[in-house]
């Protein structure tokens, strides 16, 4: 009985750790490709030790509302470690430019579209829910500097570290992220600083639960 009971404690932990683990680590609202293929795109990344069924999940702007949110396309997971990025784009018509135009290779791109989800250059915001229309994670920006996207960096434990937060102005801005840059656009497609090495954070909440175990 005491082992079905910690089998369940478990499956409970690491599925509310999968979600606690993603983070938007980046976001452009100002593009100087002058929308071409799209100027609005942000990234997310799992920091956790397994990949994530994304199935239902949706985004919204700075308003934070899961009424107002619209579906994530093009992406049935997000591996651990991995980070993919979503753009603005009807139907993911602009997905294969965006590649083109960023000249990416290896990172996956999904698709979100509708009214009212536009990232405001004067400032804004983006907002993650899951299935459930659970809120997962947000983050807020200023005012845009066009062709200049925001880098949201986090330590080993998910936690923001303030030194790798900014704007990616030029190459090699921010630490040591992967930067690209295309037609004026500078960002860090598909790279994000502090990801922990696959298992980590699972061997960690499995030592927890297996001292608690014992104390009990």
């Amino acid at each position: 009985m005491k082992t079905a009971i910690f089998v369940c404690a478990l499956s409970v932990f690491v599925a509310s750790s999968a979600h606690a683990s993603i983070r938007i680590t980046e976001v452009m609202s100002s593009s100087n490709g002058g929308g071409v293929p799209t100027s609005d795109w942000f990234e997310m990344t799992n920091y956790g030790s397994s990949a994530i069924d994304l199935t239902g999940w949706r985004m919204d702007d700075g308003s934070v509302n899961p009424l107002a949110s619209v579906a994530l396309n093009g992406v049935s997971s997000i591996g651990a470690g991995q980070s993919i990025i979503f753009i603005e784009s009807a139907a993911g018509a602009g997905v294969a430019s965006f590649g083109t135009f960023w000249g990416l290779s290896g990172v996956t791109v999904g698709y979100y579209s509708g009214t009212g989800v536009g990232l405001g250059s004067g400032g804004d915001g983006v907002s993650l829910f899951d299935s459930s229309s659970a809120l997962v994670t947000s983050v807020t920006f200023t005012a845009a500097t066009s062709g200049s996207s925001f880098f949201y960096g986090y330590d080993a434990a998910g936690v923001v570290d303030p030194a790798y937060n900014g704007l990616i102005s030029t190459v090699g801005t921010i630490g040591t992220q992967v930067t690209y840059a295309s037609n004026g656009d500078t960002g860090s497609i598909g790279s994000a600083i502090g990801v922990p090495t696959p298992g980590a954070i699972a061997l960690l909440g499995l030592a927890g639960l297996v001292r608690g175990r014992r104390r009990n």
